[in-house]
């Protein structure tokens, strides 16, 4: 396997294409917007002179690295020659499977499809294709040129010789696979999510304050990032999506957003990507500023 499409330019999606390129493969990053593709390939060029700087990368290996990516805004052309390709859009169940249903129509019969969604049914989104067999879930960590771990993830059709390739491709990239079937939230975000949930929830009720929170648990549970400072940088929506799904997936109350969650991302306080979370980002800035106020 040597060429990759990956769908989507946005910040996972670009990691995923720099992970591939930088491991030989040779990569097609699709996106509708030739401006968001072009912002990709710069974040990519970025990150790859990170890596020069820090001895890991040769100039070289950087040139090598950006001279495999191509860039694509038709689905259609940018899938036709793909061995594999990794869908890395937007986490909304209705735009994946118009994408997986347009992957089907117009990807090699032999090409295996991955999504990288970070909760949705994997089996849902290959009952899109002709092809459930070959459907398979990727979940790459943010930011993907830096975290070790994928979540391969089998939805109730995926094949085990499919399954095999991919745990095999994951570990080419340098990456640790996990093998974990298909059930709301996989592995990851059903331990995660809850956390941040609850981290949501003992601010809402005033049990203490943004910074007291993460500090509790950096310092007494060794994480790297406080909870609250890691939903930021996963995005609000994001997570709140995740809960939704989790809530809808097992109807279990446990699984509900907190209010305050809802609240912010109905205020476009996202987080990092806004500007404005629990922390106000500025960019160029590394400090950490608290912006919610009861």
């Amino acid at each position: 396997m040597k060429n990759v499409t990956v769908i989507g330019s946005g910040t996972m999606g670009n990691g995923i294409a720099h992970v591939f390129a930088q491991n030989g493969f040779n990569v097609t990053l699709v996106d509708i917007s030739a401006p968001a593709l072009e912002k990709a390939l710069a974040t990519i060029s970025k990150n790859l002179d990170r890596q020069v700087a820090k001895g890991t990368l040769t100039e070289q290996d950087k040139q090598d690295t950006l001279g495999r990516i191509i860039t694509q805004t038709d689905l259609k052309t940018g899938v036709a020659a793909a061995e594999l390709v990794v869908e890395a859009a937007t986490e909304n169940i209705d735009l994946k499977l118009r994408i997986f249903a347009d992957m089907d129509t117009h990807a090699p019969e032999n090409a295996i499809l991955a999504t990288n969604t970070s909760s949705i049914s994997i089996t849902k989104i290959a009952a899109a294709t002709k092809r459930p067999q070959q459907v398979i879930g990727m979940h790459f960590m943010n930011p993907v040129p830096v975290m070790k771990l994928v979540e391969v993830i089998r939805g109730y059709a995926t094949s085990d010789e499919v399954c095999s390739t991919i745990m095999r491709v994951s570990a080419e990239l340098g990456k640790d696979p996990v093998e974990v079937n298909d059930y709301p939230g996989f592995v990851a975000n059903r331990i995660l999510m809850p956390m941040i949930n609850e981290a949501i929830y003992t601010l809402y009720e005033g049990v203490s304050g943004v910074a007291e929170i993460d500090t509790v648990m950096k310092l007494g549970m060794a994480h790297p990032m406080g909870p609250l400072q890691l939903a930021d940088f996963i995005g609000l929506d994001v997570c709140l999506s995740i809960l939704r799904v989790m809530y809808d997936g097992f109807g279990n109350p446990k699984y509900a957003p907190c209010p305050l969650l809802v609240n912010m991302v109905t205020a476009g306080k996202l987080g990092a990507k806004s500007g404005e979370g629990f922390y106000k980002y500025t960019p160029g800035s590394k400090e950490l500023v608290v912006a919610y106020k009861r």
